[in-house]
């Protein structure tokens, strides 16, 4: 599981129709933790249930997707005596989701998501719909969704269809560690299958929550990410002996960036009382690389982009975003777009560009820690590659190959999906935002920029082991030990694949980006 930083997980999630907070999401997503529906927001979805069920006895009023088809079918009337069966028919035909199936935790913060949209009574469901979602989620029961057929723009509506299919006791679940039919799974764990209403499945269908679970899920996990990385970048600088002088807090507050006021501020503290830079105060070299003297520039400006990006989430976790809404308090049913993704989806190729900065950044300190290279000072460089015994040993040389591999599939996936649109619905959905594609890329992004940052915490460990007995900075020395408490110096060549994975799980548990 993922680290979830500076969080204070609650032990269980009320939906009272308030926006939800990121630790919610991961305390549901992550956590199990249980989820109950409260009264004012029950008061809510009745209300504005009532307003459905006054339409849909009122052959005479065209209200989009009560009384006609959907999409470019928006422009044919259904009967009140068929009104129904549009419902079971909507979810049947757009569950055509196909690929891997999403994971459990993505598939559980999208079902939270969708009944706290839902839960804010301007979607006209019962109930009973509300209720179950939370029950499916108490109970464990995560529906079977395809990961790939959302086009991120009238709502993730094939995912999305999968979930209700397990509601309405179709598809397939995984309960208890075993796949079987929705209805089966429905049954074992003592709930009954919903019975559809007049707008229901268009309310089930319609809205951003696969994007927004990516989406919540990422930036808490992109947020340990730079906690991780500026360690690894403090323990390279200290490694590579590099100078203090750049971190000096006059030079940051003369720019006024905030993240990299913040992110000076972190790297100072981390090589605070460090031996191994009084032992090179009067070198020769006057600029260090860009990678170490830029470091507060070049993390400030993702940290300052992760918070611009986590904004745009938080705002959605608010948000109502299927098709018509209901105003009860005027009795008005309006149809608009609140289910386009562009908000999210621009975010969330923000996103991916940004981490694609930090592990391209993070693999070039890592070439430069196996050096030694024409830069560094006379007597300061150690043996190339790390190793006691170059040349019948080969050291760390290809853990930074296998950097440079992953920062290159990284910036490929960090080409942005956002701007491509290809329409759908016979054009009547002429401008998609493809956010989903977007979502699924940066979870990819997110995986191998941690396993750069474990490959730079693997090497910089070592050139400090070279370094000894000088000892670094005080958060530095911390981080180095703890990396030693998981991996051992490399003293002859072992296979490196087990080491990599192992700091891998350590970024991930958050215990490097908690480091100070």
């Amino acid at each position: 599981m993922s680290a979830d930083h500076h969080l204070e997980m609650p032990t269980r999630v009320i939906i009272n129709g308030q926006a939800l907070s990121f630790a919610d999401v991961v305390a549901v997503a992550r956590q199990h933790a249980p989820v109950t529906i409260g009264e004012e927001a029950l008061e809510k979805i009745r209300t504005a249930r009532m307003v459905i069920d006054r339409l849909a006895v009122d052959d005479s009023k065209k209200v989009y997707g009560i009384t006609t088809g959907f999409g470019h079918l928006s422009k044919m009337r259904i009967s009140s005596d068929q009104q129904v069966e549009l419902q079971y028919n909507l979810i049947r035909s757009h569950a055509a989701g196909v690929g891997e199936p999403l994971c459990e935790e993505v598939t559980r913060a999208m079902m939270l998501l969708l009944a706290a949209s839902l839960a804010r009574g301007h979607s006209g469901v019962h109930v009973e719909i509300v209720q179950t979602l939370a029950d499916m989620l108490n109970a464990g029961i995560c529906p079977v969704i395809p990961s790939r057929g959302s086009v991120g723009a009238s709502g993730d509506l094939a995912p999305l269809s999968h979930v209700a299919l397990t509601l309405i006791g179709e598809g397939e679940a995984i309960y208890q560690s075993k796949k079987m039919g929705g209805a089966q799974a429905l049954e074992q764990a003592g709930l009954q299958p919903i019975r559809l209403h007049t707008k229901e499945g268009l309310a089930l269908i319609n809205g951003t929550h696969l994007m927004e679970a990516i989406a919540v899920l990422a930036i808490v996990d992109a947020r340990v990410l730079l906690r991780s990385a500026e360690v690894a970048c403090a323990m390279s600088l200290e490694g590579l002996l590099g100078s203090h002088v750049p971190l000096d807090e006059r030079i940051h507050q003369r720019r006024g960036q905030a993240g990299q006021i913040v992110s000076a501020r972190r790297l100072r503290q981390l090589v605070r009382e460090s031996a191994l830079n009084a032992s090179h105060q009067n070198c020769a070299r006057v600029q260090d690389p860009y990678t170490l003297r830029c470091a507060p520039q070049v993390l400030g400006a993702v940290r300052d982009a992760i918070e611009y990006c986590a904004t745009i989430f938080e705002r959605e976790l608010h948000a109502v975003t299927d098709n018509p809404l209901i105003f009860p308090d005027e009795g008005d049913v309006l149809s608009g777009g609140n289910f386009h993704g562009q908000p999210l989806a621009l975010a969330l190729d923000m996103l991916a560009i940004t981490l694609a900065q930090l592990a391209s950044f993070s693999e070039r300190r890592v070439y430069n820690v196996i050096g030694p290279h024409d830069w560094e000072e006379k007597g300061s460089e150690t043996t190339l590659f790390l190793t006691p015994h170059p040349g019948l040993h080969s050291g760390l040389m290809i853990a930074q190959y296998v950097a440079a591999s992953l920062v290159n599939e990284i910036k490929v996936l960090a080409h942005p999906a956002s701007i491509d649109s290809i329409p759908t619905s016979a054009g009547m959905e002429d401008f998609v935002s493809m956010g989903v594609t977007s979502a699924h890329k940066l979870r990819r992004v997110i995986e191998q920029t941690r396993q750069v940052l474990a490959i730079e915490l693997l090497c910089a460990a070592q050139l400090l082991d070279f370094r000894l007995p000088l000892l670094p900075g005080s958060g530095v020395q911390r981080a180095r030990e703890l990396v030693r408490a998981h991996v051992e110096t490399l003293t002859r060549d072992r296979v490196l694949s087990g080491d990599i994975e192992t700091l891998v799980q350590l970024i991930q548990s958050g215990q490097v980006a908690e480091i100070e």
